[in-house]
């Protein structure tokens, strides 16, 4: 008796004296702190890093281009994946609780789903135009306007919110499988599984688009090569000592191509075991263990955070907006105009 006492009394629930609340596992004190700030970090460098990305390609108008206003959408979605997701699941994971109400559940997984698909969407649209800059240059400017490029992210941006809230918010991820869902639900947990019909649109929504991009860009890094190759016979048979406007444009576009190549493997990287997982889980009764799924959340939550320092890494001219930008002198007078494709832009 004594024993079972003591077993009872040592079960805790994320909410005391409710009838079917969630048991409650949390961490010890040092394991805590330290997934707290892990979490954390991530989400303050999504926050941050998305918005220096904003900031610089809308304030310096060397940048106004229709990739980068489609580089500017992305950082958008994974600007607001820092601010109304990784917070709240920051919550959920340590403490293995849900303490944000029912309504916001719903709207938080719909946030979810919303902003990770509309960053799938917009790489597609990005690598396209890559592919466009990359292959044919000079018709480049004519074919990927900023019409285009706006066409683009509205339509990533109407297909992922559509996809995600007639699906989670309308309840449509549960028919088929309501008593699976009521087995699993308990007050305090935040679930959203998807039935298999919905799973298998899920996995097509990710994987026809991957396909694609991975297509273009075995294409791109074909066709970078042999113009790398070219400029190089040019350049020697010419004997110059200094880089055409041609060649620099060639090379800046395989650097844009190279860059967004490294952010679409990233992506892949982050999300492939997640969905994986989503499938394999529709079909096996939602068997993976909370902290597998955590874990698998927050490789896809991390990818917000990989866009800005990816640029940072590989573009100089996103370090020099940067650097203009925590110094305060983009707030000086014609500072949207300084040149940051220069060898050295004036940033005293």
């Amino acid at each position: 008796m004594v024993n079972n006492f003591s077993q009872a009394e040592a079960v805790e629930l994320c909410y005391q004296n409710v009838n079917g609340s969630c048991v409650k596992t949390p961490y010890s004190p040092g394991p805590r702190a330290i997934l707290y700030a892990v979490f954390g970090l991530g989400a303050v460098l999504a926050v941050f890093g998305n918005l220096l990305v904003i900031i610089a390609i809308l304030h310096f108008k060397q940048l106004h281009t229709p990739t980068n206003f489609l580089i500017t959408s992305l950082a958008c979605a994974d600007f607001l994946v820092g601010v109304t997701v990784m917070p709240f699941s920051t919550v959920r994971s340590v403490e293995s609780c849900w303490y944000f109400g029912e309504s916001y559940c719903k709207f938080h997984t719909c946030f979810d789903t919303s902003f990770c698909f509309a960053s799938l969407f917009h790489l597609c649209c990005i690598s396209i135009d890559r592919y466009i800059a990359v292959t044919d240059p000079l018709t480049y400017p004519t074919k990927f306007t900023v019409s285009v490029s706006g066409l683009c992210i509205v339509l990533s941006w109407f297909f992922s919110v559509t996809y995600s809230f007639s699906i989670f918010y309308t309840g449509a991820n549960e028919e088929g499988i309501e008593d699976l869902v009521v087995a699993l639900t308990c007050v305090g947990g935040c679930q959203a599984p998807l039935n298999q019909n919905w799973v298998l649109l899920c996995f097509l929504l990710f994987f026809i688009p991957t396909v694609v991009m991975v297509f273009i860009h075995g294409k791109i890094f074909l066709v970078a090569k042999y113009q790398a190759r070219k400029i190089e016979s040019t350049a020697s048979q010419a004997q110059c000592s200094s880089e055409s406007y041609k060649e620099r444009v060639a090379k800046r576009e395989r650097l844009a191509a190279k860059t967004l190549g490294i952010a679409v493997a990233a992506f892949l990287v982050s999300w492939l075991p997640y969905i994986i997982d989503a499938v394999i889980d529709a079909y096996m009764n939602f068997i993976t263990p909370p902290y597998v799924y955590e874990i698998l959340v927050w490789c896809v939550y991390y990818n917000s955070v990989m866009n800005p320092l990816i640029y940072a890494f590989f573009y100089p001219w996103f370090r020099k907006a940067i650097k203009l930008i925590i110094s305060g002198q983009v707030l000086k007078v014609d500072s949207s105009t300084i040149n940051l494709f220069s060898e050295e832009a004036d940033i005293d």
